[in-house]
């Protein structure tokens, strides 16, 4: 499954130059006016996993398949959007199609690229797009309250419970706070989610900076990560420039050698894809044979027929057992085999937790 995330953030703040290259491609126009992504480009990029690379090597396996990260490139924002202004409404429908918001921000100075708001301060930045998005959810909110207020009189459990939601969640906007910081209970879960809220979706700050400041950040960053904690949002810091840099390099060995040439460890989207994971809850399982290698995300604590689910729906309705290893094990033992004969394979029925790393076969009947 993966997951989708829309990339956000001002005209000029290095989105598309991102975009383009943690997806490397061209697909992206990076120029130095607003609105040069008219519409909105979707990426697919691999997920680097080492332990698929390994257990692929044990099995002996023809085909390594990752998962795939999806990034949607969104044209600038600016204020106003909710209004139309822009090309706003398009792009906030845009927004609404995703599972998590990648927020760009611009944490570098250079005279040579303009900035919309003719000065750089990313906390500025955040809060317009963020008003932007509380001010579109308040207007969906109450064009649908009165409506849904007329329903719920008949003593509808399910149109009280949504009824309910929308003035929580209008009574956080009209504070100026984002409905993800809505206490929702497990109940309300899925009709919260049917409400479609722009500002529900969790967010990963991306801080921007010069190249020189790639490793340890700025002091703007330190600002944007007080900030990404009081809004229970996920930030990173990387270098656009740096990334579109290591697009262009051929090999793992090269990309490798110019990350040590200046002083890191790992290129951006590594720490992108952690951050998202642990944003949106998600962890990865494997199934492995001689014909393919294969990585499946899921959400952590889902059941084993959900994650049987990510294959193929049939395998979800027809779930009969699932066969588990687990990573360590599958590793040191050296296969599915000697698993199988050290007792290492569990039998699991409906009520397993998948956990991040099983090797897992499923049987099912349709």
């Amino acid at each position: 499954m993966g997951f989708n995330c829309g990339i956000v953030g001002l005209p000029n703040v290095g989105k598309s130059t991102l975009f383009n290259a943690l997806t490397a491609t061209a697909a992206a126009q990076a120029e130095n006016f607003p609105f040069c992504t008219i519409e909105p480009n979707v990426g697919r990029v691999a997920v680097p996993d080492e332990r698929l690379d390994q257990i692929a090597v044990i099995a002996k396996s023809a085909k390594i398949v990752p998962t795939q990260l999806e990034f949607v490139d969104i044209a600038g924002l600016v204020k106003g959007a909710s209004k139309g202004e822009g090309l706003g409404n398009q792009f906030l429908g845009n927004i609404r199609e995703t599972d998590a918001i990648i927020h760009v921000l611009r944490c570098f100075e250079d005279s040579n690229i303009t900035h919309v708001e003719d000065s750089v301060d990313p906390l500025r930045d955040a809060e317009t797009i963020e008003m932007e998005l509380m001010l579109a959810d308040l207007e969906s909110l109450e064009k649908q309250i009165e409506n849904i207020a007329r329903k719920a009189k008949s003593g509808d459990k399910d149109m009280n419970i949504q009824l309910d939601l929308m003035r929580r969640a209008k009574a956080l906007l009209d504070q100026g706070k984002p409905t993800r910081l809505l206490d929702v209970i497990e109940d309300e879960q899925k009709p919260f989610q049917m409400l479609q809220l722009l500002t529900a979706k969790p967010v990963l700050y991306i801080c921007n900076v010069g190249e020189d400041e790639a490793a340890d950040g700025n002091e703007w960053t330190k600002k944007v990560a007080a900030m990404a904690q009081e809004k229970d949002a996920e930030h990173v810091i990387i270098c656009a420039a740096i990334e579109a840099e290591i697009a262009q390099l051929d090999t793992a060995e090269e990309r490798t050698e110019f990350l040590e040439t200046i002083g890191l460890t790992e290129p951006g989207l590594n720490k992108i894809i952690r951050a998202g994971y642990n944003l949106l809850d998600l962890q990865t399982f494997f199934t492995v044979g001689p014909k393919e290698a294969r990585a499946w995300t899921t959400r952590k604590k889902a059941k084993a027929p959900e994650a049987a689910g990510c294959i193929h729906t049939d395998f979800e309705k027809g779930f009969i057992k699932a066969e588990v290893i687990a990573l360590a094990d599958y590793v040191t033992l050296g296969g599915e085999q000697p698993c199988k004969d050290g007792g290492k394979m569990r039998q699991e029925g409906k009520e397993y937790l998948v956990h991040d790393g099983d090797v897992i076969l499923f049987r099912f009947n349709v």
